[in-house]
């Protein structure tokens, strides 16, 4: 049989063309298609809930995409492996336009997306912690307590007894000591002032003449008594005998003294103690001691600045927490033989 005839040269470069127009045809159609396929994928891993088994603070640090992504596996608010880092340090460059997240202490809610999360970074709050000054703390023991606190950056300041107010003071990590002690002195001045601006002046009249000797006041109350409705009565005998010219012989001056500003003495006071050379010591010394001897609370600053009517001179505990006034010292003497009687016999030797 005679053979067929070949296609021309021709002929084959046109069948060449039209193969690659289809595969081109092809190409076209099938990129598009895995494209969306793609970015479905990629929004699902997006929006679809996290690893993070249950809700947990998480500590987001200084440094690029790659160490926030790092930190957050870490801590499992992200899921393990390359892709999912490489993912979510994308999705950060694609959105940057919605803002910078932040360095700081954040709140993540269990299976938090990467949505969800990156939305926290950049505009939710950051977890607020919080110190407590209990009433009655010195300077010495306030520092000491805040030097331990952890999350915090630097070297408390130098505090002046009686310049923080006893309360609950919120701060956020990373946060210096020094930004921490500064709402505290401020509190303190601007309740002292206001407390200062509504005193009983006629009860406080020739005695108590400056907002420094009320704090000192306050600071003497805040220490004798714990009992809401004993304060003012307190303050009515401390008062009573600045006016006579009578020392006011209170035992926490003198266990300040002898605790180096803690306020606190183990083994307890004893007789000997009150002879200590202090200028805190109003056993020995008349008038005010010349400072506070702890943060008073704001029940005693208030105490301090409206003092209970009366002519008590003298008071003792009576073993139940509370205290006995008197005005007389042979009513004095009477309170301490019952507050005696109510204490426990020492053993015979």
């Amino acid at each position: 049989m005679p053979a067929p005839p070949s296609s021309t040269p021709q002929e084959a470069d046109s069948k060449g063309r039209w193969k690659e127009f289809f595969r081109f045809r092809r190409l076209v159609f099938i990129l598009p298609v895995a494209l969306l396929a793609g970015v479905l994928a990629g929004y699902g891993h997006y929006t679809d809930p996290g690893p993070l088994a249950a809700p947990r603070d998480v500590i987001i640090p200084h440094g690029n995409n790659f160490r926030v992504a790092d930190a957050l596996q870490r801590q499992g608010a992200l899921a393990p492996g390359w892709i999912s880092r490489n993912f979510f340090c994308v999705v950060l460059l694609a959105t940057a336009h919605e803002g910078a997240i932040h360095a700081d202490e954040f709140a993540l809610p269990a299976r938090v997306s990467i949505a969800h999360l990156l939305q926290i970074l950049r505009h939710g709050t950051p977890v607020q912690h919080y110190f407590t000054v209990p009433e009655g703390w010195t300077a010495q023991h306030i520092r000491h307590a805040l030097s331990q606190v952890p999350g915090l950056q630097g070297v408390v300041p130098p505090l002046n007894e009686g310049s923080v107010l006893p309360q609950t003071y919120a701060y956020q990590r990373n946060m210096s000591r020094a930004q921490v002690v500064q709402p505290m002195r401020k509190l303190m001045a601007k309740t002292l002032a206001e407390v200062w601006a509504q005193r009983d002046q006629r009860a406080l009249q020739g005695v108590i003449t400056t907002p420094e000797q009320l704090l000192i006041l306050a600071s003497l109350i805040e220490k004798e008594t714990s009992v809401p409705e004993e304060r003012p009565v307190v303050a009515q005998v401390f008062l009573n005998r600045l006016r006579l010219g009578m020392k006011l012989q209170t035992d926490p001056t003198v266990i300040y003294a002898l605790s180096d500003g803690w306020g606190v003495l183990s083994p307890p006071l004893v007789h000997e103690d009150l002879q200590t050379l202090s200028p805190y010591n109003t056993y020995l010394v008349d008038g005010l001691p010349p400072g506070p001897i702890c943060s008073p609370g704001l029940a005693s600053l208030k105490a301090a600045a409206h003092p209970a009517a009366g002519d008590n001179l003298y008071f003792v505990a009576n073993g139940q927490g509370g205290h006995r006034f008197a005005r007389s010292l042979a009513e004095h003497d009477a309170n301490i033989r019952a507050y005696r009687q109510t204490q426990p016999a020492a053993p015979t030797p």
